[in-house]
């Protein structure tokens, strides 16, 4: 009965805010819900200071929520199928070389970066802590987080061309952002000492490859059971299933769940398979289905994350190093997605500015401190999650209220129809 009570507590604030924003504040869905609720959070702490009656209930109402679960473990696959399942295939096998790179070598690249850059910080501000645990941050970090990405860039004016890069890094480096936090999380728990480069290969081999792979598997499944059938009810179950059933065998199997939900959603969305496998009244639903799906988690989400603010450690030294980690990491996603940008500049036809613009609109969200959150206490967890917080925050009101205006003023030249490319 608690689960359904938190279940129905959040449903019906997102469903509050999410008019309140849309009848008079007019953000963008997910900014404007977590906004009203970061305003709400505050205002509770400070009432609290008054009379620790009137927080005290909500508080230990949201402790009860485990953020790391819900979001990692039922949440995501239904999000980033959605995602995925409306992402120009086309466009994104021919933007496939750089989409790539961003989401492996730069998230590489942005980890080990981040990771020292923050261990120097830290150790600066009289902040002990081990560089493995910076790693762990710069893991957490580096990815943009898709979920954040896909709903404001749709209203950012951003060039498809573009959009199909910054979409398709955060679809991909999600899942390879998550294995590389995994593995340094092994190897911080087990010890560098007690862990060999050829376990650490095995496993970003197992969780990536693996992943793929499932992910096709499922993509066809899906495509020769809706091909067989013409019934729309059904097909929208099979989708369901697809992504709740191929998560949690990606989990048994120890693969990556979020990249087998990726791939099997590209599959599914493609415009060949949907031509071949489905009648016109079956895309209508099933699109219908996985964008009210998507609006409704996006929803709880946000106001998740609004929530969590009541229940964050306060430290203001913690906070300082939020802030001044915001530049530092944006310097570094920069410099990061600069080396890909130049090896495929010549190949592809990439709008002016692409590496700015694809620094200012990587957005960083819920994934990030649902990583945050699953770290150990003895793993400088309060520290982390503050610092994590503060740069969340910082990208998902500022960047992404803003993005339109860079790109608009980035963008000097207009897109024009071309091939693809």
């Amino acid at each position: 009965m608690e689960l359904f009570n938190i279940i129905t507590l959040l449903v019906v604030v997102s469903a509050v805010f999410s008019y309140a924003n849309a009848r008079f504040i007019k953000l963008p869905y997910s900014i404007g819900e977590m906004v009203i609720t970061m305003v709400m959070s505050v205002v509770l702490i400070i009432l609290g200071w008054t009379n620790a009656g009137i927080t005290n209930p909500l508080k230990e109402l949201i402790t009860q929520i485990d953020f790391s679960t819900v979001l990692l473990e039922i949440m995501l696959s239904f999000l980033l199928f959605a995602g995925a399942l409306h992402t120009n295939f086309d466009q994104l096998r021919v933007q496939r070389g750089p989409i790539l790179a961003f989401a492996t070598f730069g998230v590489l690249v942005s980890t080990l970066l981040i990771g020292t850059a923050s261990f120097y910080l830290f150790g600066t501000m009289g902040m002990e802590v081990p560089y493995i645990i910076c790693l762990l941050f710069g893991a957490l970090i580096s990815p943009t987080d898709p979920i954040a990405v896909l709903g404001i860039l749709k209203k950012a004016g951003v060039p498809k061309k573009l959009e199909t890069k910054i979409v398709g890094e955060s679809l991909f480096n999600d899942g390879i952002g998550v294995v590389i936090f995994l593995t340094i999380y092994a190897i911080a728990q087990k010890g560098i000492e007690n862990i060999t480069m050829g376990e650490i290969g095995f496993l970003l081999l197992e969780e990536v490859v693996g992943g793929i792979v499932l992910g096709i598997v499922l993509g066809y499944i899906a495509y020769k059971l809706m091909k067989s059938i013409d019934d729309y009810s059904v097909e929208v179950l099979i989708t369901l299933a697809i992504v709740m059933g191929g998560y949690l065998l990606a989990q048994y199997m120890h693969f990556s769940g979020p990249l087998a939900v990726v791939v099997a959603g590209l599959i599914v969305g493609h415009d060949k398979v949907r031509d071949s496998s489905m009648s016109a009244n079956t895309e209508l639903y099933i699109d219908k289905f996985w964008e009210t799906s998507d609006a409704l988690l996006n929803g709880i989400l946000f106001v998740l994350i609004g929530l969590e603010i009541l229940i964050l450690p306060y430290n203001s030294t913690y906070l300082i190093a939020g802030v001044i980690c915001i530049p530092i990491i944006l310097l570094i996603r920069w410099f990061s997605l600069s080396i890909p940008i130049r090896l495929y500049k010549k190949k592809l036809d990439f709008i002016p500015n692409t590496g700015l613009i694809m620094t200012w609109g990587g957005l960083r969200g819920g994934i990030s401190i649902a990583l945050a959150l699953s770290l150990m206490s003895d793993m400088n967890r309060d520290l982390i999650l503050t610092v994590t917080y503060v740069v969340v925050i910082f990208s998902i009101v500022v960047q992404g209220l803003s993005i339109g205006k860079v790109v608009e003023k980035l963008v000097k030249v207009k897109e024009v129809p071309s091939d693809g490319h």
